[in-house]
């Protein structure tokens, strides 16, 4: 039957959604084949956020955090969402602005890949790009000189210690992955940029039953080829972060990550980037130690953005 559209003067249900309405409610995938030589009680399971409509697990705390700027007024017609990005964030700001209305003037490396800057770019973002030599630290001290020089003209969404980021996965993320694993999840393992996601998602899900396990996934020493995972020993910590929601800690070497997102495009037909190809092997380091469980883990980006890189060659 084809859908009818609404007859004028009815109040019916709208068809179709808007962007934030199709952010989440992302499927939750079996890795069947990558855990096939796990027991058969021990399941492993990965979250694919690359289906939101910005392309990662960002649209969900962007979404959060700019809804929010707007309830407490602090957002409002006329203002600029301004931040420092150098990748999924940024993408994400820029796609809800313009879905909303808003200009958003962001900052960035000069090295950052250009298709990220491409893509802010074709969203209608101001992009300020800042010295390479000095990183995300670099471009998060622009920002903060912009918004200084004229407080009254931005919404600062300041990811790192805004608690709606977190909040975004409390709400979201972690009812879904227990409405959607039936309640019988056991151990959750995601890696930490922001902080949001292990914590948001870890809380709930420990409110939810205090016996799931809450594993944080991080590169195993400072220099790592991890992009969106933090090394916390040796880097900032992000205000949002909180220690205590961790009951341990995997480490994962940059290579066994990069082979991980080789195995995901040839044995699962999933074509993510080195962050989950990071979660996937700490998710199976912990699966592989049970002999019953329900081991979900966060694939927070397609791969597209990592298909020219030389981990691929000769595969």
């Amino acid at each position: 039957m084809k859908e009818r559209l609404p007859r004028q003067g009815v109040q019916e249900e709208p068809i179709g959604r808007t962007t934030i309405e199709s952010i989440g409610n992302t499927p939750l995938l079996r890795l069947a084949r990558i855990g096939r030589g796990l027991p058969p009680e021990v399941w492993l399971l990965a979250k694919a956020e690359w289906m939101n409509p910005g392309g990662s697990v960002k649209d969900r705390p962007a979404a959060a955090m700019i809804l929010d700027g707007e309830r407490r007024g602090a957002l409002r017609p006329g203002l600029t969402i301004l931040d420092a990005t150098s990748g999924n964030t940024g993408i994400a700001y820029a796609m809800i602005a313009a879905a909303r209305g808003y200009r958003v003037k962001l900052c960035a490396p000069a090295n950052t890949e250009e298709g990220i800057l491409a893509t802010l770019r074709a969203y209608g973002a101001e992009l300020i790009l800042t010295d390479p030599a000095q990183g995300m630290d670099g471009a998060s001290r622009e920002a903060a000189r912009i918004l200084a020089t004229s407080p009254a003209d931005y919404f600062f969404p300041d990811q790192m210690n805004n608690d709606a980021n977190w909040k975004a996965h409390y709400d979201g993320t972690a009812v879904e992955i227990w409405e959607q694993t039936r309640g019988t999840v056991t151990h959750f393992a995601a890696g930490v940029g922001t902080g949001g996601t292990l914590v948001g998602t870890g809380r709930r899900l420990r409110e939810l039953n205090r016996k799931v396990q809450v594993v944080c996934v991080q590169p195993s020493s400072p220099l790592h080829g991890l992009e969106g995972v933090r090394h916390l020993p040796s880097t900032i910590v992000p205000r949002i972060y909180d220690p205590t929601v961790a009951d341990e800690t995997v480490a994962v070497e940059t290579e066994s990550a990069q082979g991980m997102v080789v195995r995901l495009a040839r044995e699962e037909g999933i074509f993510v980037g080195v962050s989950a190809g990071a979660a996937v092997c700490a998710a199976l380091e912990v699966a592989g130690s049970l002999e019953r469980g329900v081991v979900v883990t966060v694939l927070p980006e397609g791969g597209r953005r990592f298909m020219h890189q030389p981990f691929w060659e000769g595969k």
